[in-house]
């Protein structure tokens, strides 16, 4: 049998001797002699790159089977059954049979039951090892049940997302007493590691123990532990907290090459608000790996639980337990016996209330490993129940855990939907355990980009970036203003996109990853209106609508410098070009005051150019005063309705209106600046919104004898009849 420890998922890679020679150039014997050189220093991925390329050569079934042996070592499942297929379909003389169980656990954990029980039953019809045909017949039972068993009701298993995992392992899950915090292992990297021996040790290597903190979405940022904790020169891994927080077990472990060499149990007891020196557990550790600690309860005394491969076990690994005497001192480890123990692996074991969950490839399983439970009842444990669907898949789950109030929990698994940094299920995540049902939502509305106001007539898709391409979830347009709700899934990225007539699409991408509890998204898509230009003539004036003047003043106030912005911004585009800045005031007021106003205004608007670099012989500034009353343009009408394009806005006009609102209108249309092209360019392209800027100010009517700011309430001098 394999020996798995769940560390790295065997991946730290050892470069040197991989590049002693191109694989392009070596001969068949280099190839295989680097090859073992790699096998031998526990790089297998180096060992595999030069097998398949010797294997391309020769086509030797004992390479084939090399390969295939290594890459079920690493966890790489198809391209296992692949080449345990290409080695057994050459074996007329059954020189690979004992492999066969191998090859048929790769289907398994490929969720081809069928074929796999096929196969199994095929490896029973000749092996004479009862330990392996007591292993084989479970992994029948277990592909059978895994056909069989029903979905889990009330559960949900989501990733822990991205600030927990990365593309390498991550694992050894554990929480504080209030579920608040959660403690675990990992490498905490995405890209390949090399490690060249040449250099020495980098802390870069090792796996080490990190904490997060739970916020309403989801994980936090994780927090690497100390020095007390996290020694350098050695791996730490499978941390564990005593029931009231304040010990905390881990392993230290040492490695050859991919290999465990050493696997030592330590505690920490808490220091203040940080953990104080580790120490190694007494009557525990020994000439043996002794792994994955947890605090429990037998025969009314602490016990801490432990795997290990001690001599005297079951199988591979098998659970123990050790009675606890105080200050780190243990008993005598003590086998937990048949019943929980196999000739395969038991592993990752944690106790509540009286139940201990564990990990087991050797009971039957849905896959490699899976979760199982045992209760004890105060002198022995009932027979171990596999936890089913949801907790278990076709690959390897373990590491499950629950938080002090029960409902909420962690594991670590392989399963689909994993990052790998090599092959698709190398490497484990934590994926986050509710006893209730999380769902996820969004909510999400659409406004104009400038105005923030809901738009109508707006189309939304859904899409799921989970997969190699983006896939459509669903569509949905909506004539009137209202949001678009869309039902979500846990564990996806998502990208929605809204589109409407006249508007630019916008984009939003969202994910579902580690949530604790059920959310909705509440997202806002901003449409930038498409741009329109339109194109301004020589002697035809453009009102700038932002200019205005505090009562009786001729000062450029904030509003009226971003229409001359505009202004200076054209000048500077069409460098030959000369314009007329007008300013018109309403008919309220005597002429020669309105007309020396009004100059006074357009001098104020030429200086204002003049300062910011304009020649004075390009802008012509002059003062209409009442004399030029506004003519309605079509955009003007459509905003005023008892208004219609071409009406002139002369002093009988406006007198006619019937509302004082209305009459206080078209006085501020009256009220106004204008540039005209008269020298240069016959004609000069803009888009439109250039000439709208941020103006929002609104009209309404005001008392006349109040003066007015920012230029709705403006008036043009103190009240006079005109004579």
């Amino acid at each position: 049998m394999r020996i798995k420890f769940f560390i790295l998922a065997l991946l730290l890679s050892v470069f040197g001797g991989l590049q002693a020679q191109p694989i392009t150039t070596a001969t068949y014997p280099v190839m295989i002699k680097t090859a073992e050189e790699q096998l031998a220093a526990y790089n297998y991925y180096g060992a595999i790159e030069w097998f398949e390329k010797a294997y391309e050569e020769r086509k030797d079934p004992d390479l084939a089977l090399t390969i295939a042996q290594l890459h079920y070592e690493l966890r790489n499942y198809r391209r296992a059954e692949s080449w345990y297929r290409r080695a057994l379909r050459k074996d007329k003389k059954g020189k690979y049979a004992e492999h066969r169980f191998y090859y048929a656990r790769c289907m398994k954990m490929n969720e081809k039951y069928d074929e796999a029980i096929e196969e199994f039953q095929k490896y029973l019809e000749t092996a004479t090892d009862e330990k392996m045909r007591e292993l084989a017949q479970n992994e029948i039972t277990g592909a059978e049940f895994a056909q069989i068993a029903p979905e889990p009701k009330d559960l949900t298993i989501s990733n822990a997302g991205k600030k927990v995992n990365t593309k390498y392992s991550e694992y050894g899950p554990t929480f504080t007493p209030e579920g608040d915090k959660m403690y675990y292992a990992t490498l905490k990297r995405n890209e390949i590691l090399f490690i060249d021996e040449e250099k020495g040790d980098k802390e870069e290597y090792y796996t080490q123990i990190y904490v997060v903190t739970r916020t309403e979405n989801g994980w936090s940022e994780p927090q690497k532990l100390g020095e007390n904790i996290n020694r350098p020169g050695y791996h730490m891994g499978n941390p564990s907290l005593s029931p009231d927080g304040r010990r905390l077990y881990f392993n230290r472990i040492l490695l050859e090459g991919n290999k465990v060499a050493q696997a030592k149990i330590f505690l920490s007891e808490q220091s203040g608000s940080d953990w104080g020196p580790a120490k190694e557990v007494e009557g525990i550790n020994g000439d043996y790996i002794a792994k994955q600690p947890a605090v429990g309860e037998l025969f009314g005394k602490e016990v801490l639980f432990f795997s290990s491969d001690m001599e005297g076990g079951e199988g591979g690994f098998d659970l123990y337990y050790a009675t606890y005497k105080g200050h780190g001192v243990y008993g005598d480890p003590v086998n937990l016996g048949p019943k929980i123990n196999t000739p395969g692996n038991e592993e990752t074991p944690f106790y509540l209330d009286g139940v201990l969950y564990f990990s087991s490839d050797g009971h039957p399983t849905m896959g490699g490993y899976d979760i199982f439970m045992a209760e004890w009842n105060g002198a022995t444990w009932s027979e171990p129940t596999n936890m089913g669907k949801g907790y278990n898949t076709s690959l390897d789950d373990h590491y499950f855990v629950l938080a002090g109030n029960g409902y909420q929990g962690a594991l670590s698994s392989n399963r689909t939907g994993v990052r790998s940094v090599f092959g698709r299920t190398c490497c484990d995540d934590i994926y986050n355990v509710s006893l209730k049902i999380i769902e996820a939502n969004l909510l999400a509305t659409v406004v104009d980009s400038e105005t923030d106001e809901p738009l109508d007539s707006v189309s939304v898709e859904l899409l799921s970036l989970t997969g190699e391409k983006p896939k459509l979830l669903g569509r949905q347009r909506h004539i009137k203003v209202e949001p678009f709700a869309f039902p979500l899934e846990l564990d996806q990225n998502y990208m929605i996109i809204a589109h409407r007539d006249a508007y630019d699409p916008d984009t939003l991408t969202f994910n579902t990853l580690g949530l604790l509890d059920s959310k909705t998204f509440e997202l806002k898509l901003k449409l930038d209106p498409e741009p329109v230009y339109i194109t301004l003539t020589k002697e035809t004036p453009i009102v700038l609508q932002n200019i205005y003047y505090d009562f009786d003043d001729d000062k450029i106030l904030p509003d009226a410098e971003q229409d001359l912005q505009l202004v200076l911004e054209l000048m500077n585009e069409y460098p030959d070009m000369v314009i007329e800045l007008s300013s018109h005031t309403d008919n309220r007021g005597t002429e020669d005051y309105n007309l020396d106003l009004s100059q006074r205004r357009a001098e104020s608007a030429r200086r204002w150019l003049i300062d910011k670099g304009i020649a004075r012989r390009r802008i012509e500034a002059v003062g209409y005063g009442e004399s030029v009353p506004f003519t309605v343009t079509a955009k003007v009408a459509e905003k005023y309705p008892f208004l219609k394009e071409g009406d002139v806005l002369t002093e009988d006009f406006i007198n006619k209106l019937e509302t004082e609102e209305q009459k206080e209108i078209a006085h501020q249309l009256n009220r106004r600046t204008e540039f005209k092209i008269i020298e240069g360019p016959e004609s000069i392209k803009i888009e439109e919104k250039r000439l709208i800027r941020r103006g929002k100010h609104e009209v309404k009517a005001q008392p006349e004898e109040k003066s007015g700011q920012g230029g709705v309430q403006e008036q043009e001098s103190p009240r006079q009849k005109k004579k």
